[in-house]
């Protein structure tokens, strides 16, 4: 897959009928969602959450996942497909893409007190990461300790969050199964039985104490469980992207999700700070990552690109070519880290690099990836 290919975006953000012109606040239950350069008049079809083009090629294999071409013709034979031969990237959010960190590099000095807040408080004494892959092998680096893999239920597994104490994680699965390890107290699945024939879990995240936690579907469904409160959710609403990824509020009093297309909606005391709802990508975007200031976050596509709202830009992956497009993106240190679908790990802090799959694939896709910073 080229990295470095440009893709347009079809729609901006979110379709609904009842939000029209060029800004608006939209009220969906206790939380507000804020919505740009909107002008539909009907709810878009529902997406497949591994395929958001919808041309029956998964995100994964896709040449072009952002524009439909099910031939998936390339005829200059640059991995790039011609549906997407062409754009040119406006890049709005890079203020210097020509000058990233390799993979693997630390910008920041060693033994520097790293930043506090958004629940990655941290010393510097103990750093690592685990992945983990959809059939649910998890892979531990660094002080991370492996505490066991999932049972193969049939199920993709599709997130893995470890517990506040670096002691532990919860690896969830598609219908919503929640398998705990190490100090993560099970508290239960998600109940389905409100869920579309078309929808699916895409993530879990965590309350600040970890003894509740929130379950996230493709189509914006909130599920709380444990002491997890509920904020509202995009459920009611049709997405031109299913929604990818989501964390919490350091309070535990909100929460962020993210589409394929950009869109972030915000609830509870999350604050909204901008999106790509409306600009054209390389790819779908994959995850959303607060700074360590709590004040702005991060998003990542599956080209490695990287765009900043009220946060530092560290570098990014979006002009260099991938063997496999990246899946997942969380805090670390002062900047963040990224993994790829065969288990490359991109690091962009002042933490150092432990080690990844990269040479080495899994068996199977590497689906997310979690962090122990203490």
């Amino acid at each position: 897959m080229n990295a470095s290919r440009i893709l347009p975006l079809v729609g901006a953000g979110l379709l609904a009928s009842v939000v029209t012109g060029s800004a608006a606040n939209l009220e969906i239950g206790r939380g507000r969602l804020q919505v740009f350069n909107l002008a539909f008049d009907n709810p878009g079809e529902p997406v497949d959450p591994d395929d958001a083009d919808g041309d029956g090629v998964d995100d994964y294999d896709d040449n072009c996942p952002a524009v439909p071409n099910p031939g998936q013709e390339d005829t200059d034979d640059d991995e790039n497909g011609d549906a997407c031969d062409g754009f040119v990237d406006p890049d709005p959010f890079d203020p210097d893409p020509g000058i990233d960190p390799d993979p693997g590099v630390e910008p920041g000095g060693e033994g520097d007190p790293i930043g506090s807040g958004c629940g990655i408080v941290t010393t510097g004494t103990k750093s690592g990461y685990w992945m983990v892959t959809s059939q649910g092998h998890v892979v531990a680096f660094g002080d991370a300790e492996h505490l066991g893999d999932v049972s193969p239920s049939g199920a993709e597994i599709v997130d893995i969050e470890a517990t506040p104490s670096g002691h532990g994680y919860w690896v969830v699965d598609s219908t919503g199964r929640v398998s705990a390890f190490g100090d993560a107290p099970f508290l239960g699945h998600a109940d389905t039985s409100r869920f579309a024939s078309d929808e699916s879990v895409t993530s879990l995240s965590a309350t600040p104490e970890g003894d509740g936690y929130w379950i996230f579907t493709t189509r914006g469904r909130v599920v709380p469980i444990g002491n997890a409160g509920h904020y509202g959710d995009m459920s009611a609403v049709a997405l031109n992207g299913p929604v990818r990824d989501s964390i919490p509020t350091p309070s535990g009093d909100g929460y962020y999700m993210v589409a394929s297309d950009g869109g972030v909606f915000t609830f509870g005391d999350a604050r909204f700070h901008g999106s790509m709802g409306d600009k054209p990508l390389n790819g779908p975007v994959e995850s959303l990552v607060p700074d360590p200031d709590c004040e702005g976050y991060w998003l990542v596509a599956s080209d490695g690109g990287v765009f900043s709202f009220e946060a530092t830009f560290h570098g990014s992956m979006g002009d260099t070519p991938l063997n496999r497009p990246v899946t997942g993106m969380v805090p670390f240190g002062e900047g963040y880290l990224m993994v790829a679908g065969d288990g490359g790990i991109f690091n962009f802090s002042n933490l150092p690099f432990l080690g990844s799959r990269g040479s080495n694939p899994p068996a199977d896709r590497v689906v997310s990836v979690t962090a122990l910073d203490l």
